[in-house]
């Protein structure tokens, strides 16, 4: 298994969506009698689109949805882990904190209508659920292929993850600098105390070490006005 030699163009995501899609409602009654998927990817691209975003773009989901397709062999069912990456961030407010929860209960509401079946919508709801945490249980092969996706920006090379950090930065401009570098700070060391970011194997082999390098790199520029002793 090897990462994507390069992201898809942004512009194909319409075209992915509805193979997910019609993927995904194979499993459901009368399949070839669902609602036609291109309004739903219009729905969600426009939530993708919108102007408070810097980081959580429709390049953070063709990013997410290259690794999904990377890391797709360790999926027990991959078509669900696609359809989460889509409902992940789809309501994304950085002053709020329930993004995932409204996230989730979107995809519950927009999933049965597009045709998909009930244990196929529970099991992307409960995905979408997991990326507040992104602590997966051992075994849970999904939770771990959807996780390690979006844990994936962390172990791009170094300007990759300067360029990520800045747009962290600028979707948080209506907090203060000290205010910011504190819950940053907080954020990098909880990261860093996990005994493995990546669940997958891929994920360990290729982008723990990585990973962990950017983070206290980035833990080490923020300065010492980031430490709470």
């Amino acid at each position: 298994m090897t990462d994507s030699p390069r992201p898809r163009d942004p512009r194909a995501l319409p075209d992915r969506w509805r193979d997910t899609l019609l993927a995904a409602r194979s499993g459901a009654p009368g399949p070839d009698a669902g609602p036609d998927p291109l309004p739903y990817a219009e729905n969600l691209l426009a939530r993708w689109d919108e102007p408070q975003r810097r980081y959580h773009t429709t390049a953070h989901l063709t990013a997410v949805l290259d690794r999904i397709d990377t890391l797709a062999g360790y999926a027990a069912d991959v078509h669900a882990v696609r359809l989460a990456a889509w409902f992940h961030d789809a309501v994304y407010r950085p002053d709020r904190t329930e993004n995932e929860e409204r996230s989730a209960a979107l995809a519950e509401r927009a999933l049965p209508e597009a045709g998909v079946g009930e244990a196929v919508t529970a099991e992307v709801a409960r995905l979408v659920r997991l990326t507040v945490t992104h602590d997966p249980a051992d075994g849970d092969r999904n939770g771990e292929v959807l996780c390690d996706a979006d844990l994936a920006v962390l172990a791009g090379s170094p300007q990759e993850y300067a360029d990520y950090a800045a747009q962290v930065r600028e979707e948080y401009g209506f907090v203060p600098d000290e205010a910011f570098r504190a819950g940053r700070a907080a954020v990098l060391r909880q990261l860093l105390a996990l005994p493995r970011l990546f669940r997958t194997p891929h994920g360990a082999a290729e982008w723990e070490a990585r990973a962990r390098r950017n983070l206290a790199t980035e833990l080490e520029l923020l300065g010492p006005s980031s430490d709470p002793r």
